[in-house]
């Protein structure tokens, strides 16, 4: 790649395909591009792609050569094509290139953070809270996150990791007619075939109490191609619920604003995950621009996560003060609907607990004193027994 020190001006989607594809060995072509499965088929995943991608600092160079065995890099052309070649601070860029400081292993560093392995009721069946589980479908996603809290199974490869164990899955669901809430997750379960993702949400839509069925993914943001009218007709006829993953504004390209407006069109309710990330969104300029981008696509802002503790990620992570200072600045200075609820998924299988910034002062005799948005105190009178 030429070097270079004049100003890079901001990508433009498009702009790099060409060259995306020459690092890949293959010629530009639309039609491909826009396929979800040669998308799939291309990942860049060695180190010399990145090196030509990307003029790489020292930690990246490290971090891309110490994966061996560790959390798997891979990148859709679609996404590479976004990260900023010049500027290691690229918040895509950081999210899926991994750097030295990985190799860190802080004492508050989890394996398991949230606790899944002692929740696990058969294989692949997470359950925690009294009336919903946890599905882990697939181990594969279309990029690996860098803070992944499942690093510890993701990327291992196997293509069917259903196979066997369905069958237990759904007899466990049967057994337990408390559970009315299925989260199948993974992995990402979008990257399932159109038919074998019908053929799974029918198996668990037969089960008569089972009321809610959602979906958790990064597709759209990673893999907008993958959102074809055929997978939207498969979601639709199961009345899913998506909870999509944006880190970033940078994120919301004019493909994933399709994709976005094929799901909502649809009916499929979108709501989105956020992950509290230092240098990438722990700003409240950052924050407000990825809540309200989303916003204008349809997708309510519903979580934003204090990163988990997982291994190798103390580089990214905030303090729950600063994340309490941003959910502050955000609250009473942009619509509600802009404003998620913040929490820490609690280590050790805790589960999720929310987090505010203090606004009761006082709650004594029937009487609450509040603290607003502006820090200004008011009071509120409880009913008076008659």
């Amino acid at each position: 790649m030429k070097e270079t020190t004049a100003p890079v001006e901001p990508l433009i989607a498009g702009a790099r395909r060409h060259e995306v594809c020459q690092i890949l060995g293959e010629t530009y072509d639309p039609a491909r591009w826009n396929d979800w499965r040669w998308q799939m088929r291309h990942r860049l995943t060695k180190p010399d792609q990145f090196e030509q991608l990307l003029r790489l600092t020292p930690s990246e160079r490290r971090g891309l050569a110490m994966c061996h065995g560790k959390l798997a890099v891979a990148v859709t052309p679609y996404l590479a094509e976004l990260l900023d070649p010049y500027d290691p601070s690229c918040p895509l860029r950081m999210q899926v290139v991994p750097r030295e400081e990985e190799a860190i292993v802080s004492p508050t560093d989890m394996v398991d953070p949230c606790g899944e392995e002692h929740d696990s009721v058969v294989p692949g069946l997470v359950h925690r809270y009294p009336d919903r589980v946890l599905l882990l479908a697939i181990d594969t996603c279309a990029a690996y996150c860098r803070y992944c809290t499942r690093s510890r199974l993701v990327a291992h490869g196997e293509l069917d990791p259903l196979a066997g164990r369905l069958d237990a899955i759904v007899a466990y669901l049967q057994a337990h007619p408390e559970v009315r809430d299925v989260l199948v997750s993974g992995g990402d379960p979008l990257l399932f075939s159109d038919e074998k993702l019908d053929e799974l949400l029918g198996r668990i839509r037969a089960v008569p109490h089972v009321e809610m069925v959602r979906l958790g993914s990064r597709v759209p943001a990673f893999l907008p191609q993958r959102i074809t009218p055929e997978l939207v007709a498969v979601l639709r006829r199961h009345r899913v619920w998506l909870s999509l993953h944006f880190s970033n504004a940078a994120e919301l390209t004019e493909d994933v604003a399709e994709a976005c407006d094929r799901l909502a069109d649809a009916g499929i309710p979108l709501g989105s995950q956020t992950v509290l990330l230092r240098g990438i969104n722990d700003s409240v300029p950052e924050l407000k621009a990825l809540f309200h981008g989303l916003l204008k696509l349809r997708v309510r802002p519903y979580y934003l996560y204090q990163c988990d503790p997982v291994v190798g990620t103390s580089h990214l992570r905030t303090t729950v003060a600063k994340g309490l200072e941003l959910i502050a600045g955000l609250r009473g200075h942009t619509s509600g609907y802009a404003v998620p609820t913040y929490v820490i998924d609690a280590p050790g299988g805790g589960g999720k607990v929310p987090l505010h910034p203090q606004t009761t002062v006082s709650y004594e005799h029937g009487t609450v004193t509040l603290r607003n948005w502006e820090g200004g105190e008011y009071t509120y009178l409880d009913p008076v027994a008659v």
